[in-house]
């Protein structure tokens, strides 16, 4: 009977793997043919030959030349977001998911760092390949945009014009930098948007993914910015400053490119590295005008140019909704604890029904701070050890962290605090036993990822016996006080937790103290703060519940369905009339606010409905939960609790993580050292913490003397 059961778990698999296969395949497919769009777009074969036979078929739709756009350059990227959807859906039910699973040394050697220092940072092979190639597009689209265009500029053809050549030309130039910028423009939003398929599709993650928002930016600005002075120099030069003024009623508006553009320049400058860092608040205020930046780009190129960009920016605002929807919740905050290095880890209630990987950030916005302020950080809890809780871990080291640590190094003053979040947002998938040792060097507040990483080790270890691999944790800290840190890989809950089957080894480096602390200074003191519960407050729950992939690929298809069909309607009765009688001119203008408008109408209807519907449906799971377990944890009494945690802290687990661990004062960790000492096949080495560190450990993974060290960097500043 036995036998027969996994026969058909076995065949089940088999099955599921066939479809995802199937999917890839089609997605690769689907992606290879948009991007030959892209490729034969500047060419005369695509502009003389294949446009006009497709314009004539398109004009005989409902949806004009518009709905073409739509077909060759939006439909192609959300239709890969649905399948992706699927797939991940398939992968998260049978986890079966083998994206960035790496068992061989050998194969892992395309993600080895190729540069470690510079303006892009630490960049692996496949980032350089792959930014090489995407460079090639452009130059090859800019290239061949010229070549054509100056093949046709003649004397007599720019003195038709009352134009010099020198002046055609540029003004064709100043054309083509904003036909190419377009092409970045296109897939600027993919890396910011946070839930979208397309990334975990690829095993990547959206907060590993901003150094290429960044890159993509930067080529962006840069190439609409020489967009705009080739034109501001032709008009000087040919005296038609007054064109800077216009807003047609047909054509391109003048005015609104260059408030686009200035609300660009505002960004990218507040985006340098040396202001954000500086200036965060400036930097992050400036961003939002994005919007404004959006906006009045649609309106200067229309909606018909503005549907080549359409479908990154389209995916972005769904994502962005959705995420509006779940930061108007009040969630519960239970307790924090607020630990003697200035840090603060906050406890909130969780559904049981949310799950997610190490690793995972969630943003959080504290009202009675900012109210426009949101901050990721790294989830210290693990979603199977504690059921009820998550948790996060707060560094006050910015003037926000440190209003937020004021507040609650203060319990007297408070008992209660309004928390909104965004998230949890994460890996679909780690596979962190492909290696025979796991080496994780962290700076300061830097450990919190690993922490949620060794939980899940533990885990493992712990609940299903599975053999993990040999944990070496290098920390260095500048005080003896942030040894407390190391409490937090032990979970506050009394689930069974059995350390010592777990090989683990510590060794932390206290930079600024030489010696220890006399007693009872290196007495580790640890306040623990219990917040009263409010009837308002939520348990955080996943966005689009238990099956979200579906739901979100719903939601793509439904409001994109419901968009093309409203634009075909009003196409085909308002802009573009069938009565022969009709003499009116529908102005460009209106259009792109009618369909800017659509698209934002249809995406608020259909997520709104399916965040509502899995939010009715996780408060009756809640409450069906709360009835059949009746008094929950998070209804106990703060004497009952602190009981459970002093028992906590005197149990074995404490005393094996004691013993595991050795400190060093007065030393920096010697990496290179460290990391030659280790053996194995297959090591993997994962980084946290300021970027000379990140710096360092990258160049030694390089080298060509460590082939067993498989780095990987996960970073907190953008």
């Amino acid at each position: 009977m036995v036998v027969e059961v996994l026969k058909k778990s076995l065949s089940s698999k088999e099955k599921y793997g066939m479809i995802q296969s199937a999917i890839w395949l089609f997605v690769v497919v689907v992606f290879v043919g948009w991007i030959f769009i892209w490729i034969m777009t500047p060419t005369n074969t695509w502009k003389q030959v294949w446009m006009p036979q497709l314009y004539v078929k398109a004009a005989s739709t409902n949806f004009g030349v518009q709905g073409l756009s739509l077909l060759l350059y939006t439909f192609p990227v959300l239709f890969i977001a649905v399948l992706g959807c699927v797939y991940l859906h398939i992968a998260k039910n049978t986890n079966s998911s083998n994206m960035g699973r790496c068992n061989d040394g050998k194969k892992c050697i395309w993600k080895r760092p190729v540069l470690v220092r510079g303006l892009l940072g630490i960049v692996s092979g496949t980032e350089l390949a792959l930014l090489f190639m995407f460079i090639a597009l452009l130059v090859w689209s800019f290239s061949t945009y010229l070549h054509n265009d100056f093949a046709t500029i003649t004397h007599k053809s720019a003195a038709k014009l009352g134009l010099k050549v020198w002046e055609r030309r540029l003004v064709k130039t100043g054309i083509r930098f904003g036909q190419v910028g377009n092409i970045c423009f296109a897939f600027l939003f993919f890396p910011v948007a946070r839930a979208s398929s397309l990334l975990p599709l690829l095993g990547l993650t959206s907060e590993r993914c901003i150094k290429y928002h960044i890159w993509l930016g930067h080529i962006t600005m840069t190439l609409f910015t020489l967009h705009g002075f080739c034109f501001i120099i032709f008009w000087v030069v040919t005296g038609q400053t007054s064109k800077m003024l216009e807003w047609k009623k047909i054509g391109i508006s003048k005015v609104a490119g260059e408030i686009s553009l200035l609300c660009g320049l505002f960004m990218w400058v507040a985006s340098i590295p040396r202001v954000r860092r500086k200036m965060f608040e400036l930097f992050f205020y400036t961003h939002h005008l994005y919007i404004f930046f959006i906006v009045f780009f649609i309106f200067h190129v229309g909606i018909h140019h503005a549907s080549i960009m359409l479908a990154g920016l389209y995916l972005f605002l769904v994502d962005r909704f959705l995420r509006f929807l779940q930061s108007r919740q009040q969630v519960g905050l239970v307790s924090a604890r607020v630990l003697p290095c200035e840090t603060v880890e906050l406890n909130f209630s969780k559904d049981h029904g949310l799950t997610y990987n190490p690793t995972s950030i969630m943003f959080i916005n504290v009202p009675s701070i900012s109210n426009l302020q949101w901050h990721p950080f790294t989830i210290t809890s693990h979603s199977n050890f504690e059921k009820e809780k998550l948790s996060l871990v707060i560094k006050s080291e910015g003037t926000w962290s440190k209003k937020l640590y004021q507040i609650l190094s203060t319990p007297s003053s408070i008992d209660h605090l309004n928390i909104s979040v965004e998230g949890p947002h994460g890996p679909t998938s780690t596979n962190y036993t492909r290696y025979d040792t796991l080496v994780m060097v962290s700076g300061g507040i830097g450990i919190t990822p690993f922490v949620s990483i060794i939980k899940e080790l533990i885990y493992m270890s712990t609940t299903f016996r599975y053999r993990t691999p040999k944990i070496m944790l290098i920390c260095a800290f500048k005080n003896t006080s942030c040894l407390s840190l190391l409490d937090l890989i032990l979970p506050n809950s009394c689930t069974p937790y059995d350390i010592s089957s777990t090989q683990i080894q510590i060794e932390a480096y206290i930079t600024r103290d030489k010696k220890p602390k006399p007693e009872p200074d290196n007495l580790i003191q640890i306040q623990s703060i219990w917040f009263k519960p409010n009837a308002d407050d939520a348990p955080i729950s996943a966005m689009l519940g238990s099956h979200c992939w579906l739901w979100l690929a719903a939601i793509i298809t439904s409001s994109f369905i419901i968009f093309f069909i409203i634009i075909g309607l009003i196409t085909h009765y308002f802009i573009f009339p069938k009565d022969p009688n009709t003499t009116k001119i529908f102005s460009s203008s209106l259009r792109t606010f009618i369909n800017m408008l659509v698209i934002c109408v249809s995406i608020v209807i259909v997520a709104s409905a399916a965040f509502l519907w899995n939010e009715k449906q996780n408060a009756k799971k809640a409450k069906k939960i709360q009835n059949m377990e009746g008094s929950s944890p998070s209804s106990l009494s703060p004497d009952l609790k602190n009981n459970v945690a002093d028992r906590e802290l005197e149990s074995l687990p404490q005393q094996s993580l004691a013993e595991a661990t050795n400190v060093h004062y007065g030393a920096r960790p010697d990496l290179r050292r460290l990391l030659s000492e280790i053996k194995g096949s297959s090591v993997g080495v994962l980084v946290a913490g300021p970027m000379k560190m990140k710096q360092e450990v990258a160049a030694i993974c390089s080298s060509d003397l460590a082939e067993n060290l498989h780095f990987e960097s996960f970073s907190f500043g953008w």
